[in-house]
């Protein structure tokens, strides 16, 4: 079974994703080179993996790196706009500048909740670094937190998305490119 058959159309390649991470990686090593102490990376599972494994390679600070996992989609292609933290970081967030990196910024939802659990651990800024967002989609206005700033990789236009990490059911997360699924494949 080829998972590229189950794809309507490629929305960006792995060379364009390259080319974008690229860019990311250096606009957040000149943004944060005098920053101390450095930034802690943030990785939210599963999603953004594939995204903060290239990022992170190319960032030339001596940054940490660890994850969280928000879940609210389950199964399915809509957030239950409920997200529950169902995997807690393991690095102490306090007085730390976090960077947050996503997959995708969609309804807002478990930006806002994310922010607000690492303000409570103590982060005194946090930023965003997502790489795609959907502004079409948003329900929840989130405030970054303290002097954190918002990177973003592509806009991305309201379909459903897989691959470069992102998913549907656990599936297609393998694919180098972002694809918007045949809807009989979701439906």
């Amino acid at each position: 079974m080829s998972l590229d058959s189950h794809i309507e159309k490629v929305l960006w390649t792995k060379f364009q994703i390259s080319k974008r991470v690229t860019e990311l990686a250096s606009q957040i090593t000149s943004d944060f080179s005098s920053v101390s102490p450095p930034p802690l990376v943030v990785g939210v599972a599963t999603g953004a993996f594939l995204f903060l494994a290239d990022l992170v390679r190319q960032i030339q600070l001596p940054i940490s790196v660890d994850f969280i996992r928000a879940e609210s989609y389950g199964s399915g292609t809509e957030s239950s706009g409920a997200p529950r933290i169902s995997l807690d970081l393991k690095l102490d967030v306090k007085e730390k500048h976090v960077i947050l990196v996503e997959d995708i910024v969609d309804t807002g939802n478990t930006l806002s909740c994310l922010i607000k659990h690492l303000e409570s651990k103590g982060a005194s800024a946090v930023s965003v670094c997502t790489f795609l967002d959907k502004p079409t989609r948003r329900k929840v206005h989130f405030e970054l937190l303290g002097d954190g700033k918002y990177y973003q990789g592509f806009e991305c236009p309201d379909y459903f998305v897989v691959g470069y990490g992102m998913d549907f059911a656990e599936l297609y997360r393998n694919l180098p490119y972002v694809g918007v699924l045949k809807p009989e494949y979701y439906n």
